[in-house]
């Protein structure tokens, strides 16, 4: 298709000068709006007025510009029938063959703070119509809606002098997605304005951008992508890009070391904590977090919640390690950590938040709230006739905040802030009881005086009696089984301490 005739409307104005100049070198006759105008011309770029189009001003202080029939009727008509273009020359109304439009800065608003005016004010109404209208006329009128085209629209101009059908119809499915997000931004903003006390609705929205092709997925034979803004959360300073695997374990450690208010490490593999701390330093903290199960570490992210100094660094690099997560690296830890060329180094920027968690499964997609659990003692029901102490509420705090990000069905020991063993992803909890013990014992470290959470309720006495025999004084479960009595009275004979906290943490 030979481009004689242009429309351009943007907010994002890169590149748009040397765009719009090769379209005029080669012949086409440029209208443009309001500020786009401005900018061609004094660009250098002749451009007419979309008034000398419509021969209708821009009202409603710009609210109206584009919305009119011989605006529309131009990018419409179907080329290939006779009746429309006998309608168009009957009208007066010449072709459009190119609309260039992107939109207002509707979420950019959003994310500055700005009122419900001002938010208001950035939905764009022109702008999604005229792309809509272009594509869907897309074997006549080839719509660009992103800078990053021009490159490739004005290479098929210069080497063939039009625009061939493959490129329009890729231009097209890029512009339906491009006003779905759109659309989609608007309508999240909405709903959490003016419907946010209600549950889940008829639909559930989610809409966004591809931020990066993955080599494979899980394994080399599947194709990935992650949609999303991944520089809202973290920035990469250093190594090989991020696979699908890592990112999955970068959110399962990230969310578990933002847990701790405290100097906290995480060593996470497989989505799995398998060493966690809390201590006076992170430095500490990593330390122990690495007893914990030296050989599973192997491979793994490390988060942490505080910077990385040069010690620090010096420990990371005595293993491998796929990914560091921290909130900073000093200069001369970034020249130590640096020796490793592909291992991946993540700045940690704002916190991982959810209101809703979401998975394919069936053929479509499940939708849940996410588990905001915040460890609330008062809600803690002792069911044992011996009392745990302060310290093993303490303790039972750290470790139940661990359970709830380990595969259920998921055990964890703990004592002073750090984890002693952990079983996950068992399909019988007594045998995650037992790999648990087993870990902790493979590392040399004792039970004895530990506690022992459990992310669920325990289904016999079993569970109790082999915590007990590892030397733990206390368990943390939620509760809630029919033999719970029977829990309870092992846990008596055995003389050790219980409490449920009435709330699961199931994580599939």
């Amino acid at each position: 298709m030979i481009i004689r005739r242009v429309l351009i409307s943007v907010t994002d104005k890169t590149g748009l000068a040397e765009f719009a100049k090769v379209l005029t070198d080669l012949g086409a006759e440029i209208f443009s709006t309001g500020g786009t105008l401005k900018a061609l011309r004094e660009s250098g770029v002749p451009a007419g007025s979309i008034t000398d189009v419509t021969n209708f001003p821009e009202i409603l202080d710009g609210r109206v510009k584009t919305l009119h029939p011989a605006v529309f009727a131009g990018i419409l008509a179907k080329r290939t029938v006779p009746d429309h273009i006998e309608q168009i020359k009957k009208l007066n109304i010449s072709l459009f063959d190119m609309v260039v439009v992107n939109l207002y800065k509707f979420e950019e608003t959003v994310a500055s703070g700005a009122g419900i005016e001002a938010v208001v004010e950035n939905i764009d109404i022109g702008g999604p119509s005229l792309i809509r209208a272009a594509a869907k006329n897309y074997e006549g009128c080839a719509v660009v809606v992103d800078p990053t085209q021009y490159h490739e629209i004005i290479s098929e101009l210069k080497s063939h002098g039009e625009i061939g059908p493959n490129l329009l119809s890729r231009l097209a499915a890029m512009a339906f997605e491009n006003v779905a997000l759109y659309d989609v931004a608007i309508a999240k903003y909405f709903r959490n304005k003016f419907v946010a006390g209600e549950k889940l609705r008829g639909s559930f929205l989610s809409a966004q951008p591809k931020y990066m092709d993955m080599r494979y997925g899980e394994n080399p034979h599947q194709s990935a992508a992650f949609y999303g803004d991944l520089e809202k959360h973290f920035s990469r300073i250093h190594g090989k890009e991020l696979s699908y695997n890592n990112l999955v374990d970068v959110d399962a450690a990230q969310r578990l070391v933002q847990e701790f208010s405290g100097p906290a490490a995480v060593i996470v593999k497989h989505t799995n904590p398998c060493g966690t701390a809390e201590a006076e330093t992170v430095l500490l903290a990593y330390k122990k977090a690495l007893k914990t199960d030296t050989k599973s570490s192997f491979g793994g992210i490390v988060a942490v919640n505080r910077g990385v100094d040069s010690d620090l660094a010096e420990l990371l690099n005595q293993i491998f390690l796929e990914v560091v997560i921290a909130p900073g690296f000093s200069d001369e830890a970034i020249k130590i950590l640096e020796k490793k060329k592909d291992r991946r180094l993540l700045v940690s920027k704002e916190r991982l938040l959810d209101d809703y968690q979401f998975r394919a499964a069936c053929g479509g997609v499940l939708v849940q709230s996410a588990d905001a659990f915040v460890f609330d003692e008062s809600n803690l029901k002792v069911v044992t006739r011996r009392e745990p102490s302060a310290k093993d509420l303490e303790d039972m705090k750290f470790a139940y905040t661990i359970c709830k990000h380990v595969k259920s069905n998921a055990i964890v020991f703990a004592k002073d802030g750090v984890t002693l063993g952990v079983g996950a992803g068992q399909m019988s909890r007594v045998d995650s009881v037992k790999i648990a013990r087993a870990k902790a014992e493979e590392a040399g470290l004792d039970l004895k005086g530990s506690v022992a959470a459990s992310d669920a309720f325990f289904p016999f006495s079993d569970n109790v009696e082999e915590i007990a025999k590892a030397g733990a004084v206390a368990i943390i479960q939620p509760g809630g089984s029919v033999r719970d009595s029977e829990s309870i009275e092992a846990a008596d004979k055995l003389n050790i301490s219980m409490v449920f906290t009435g709330m699961r943490h199931f994580k599939h």
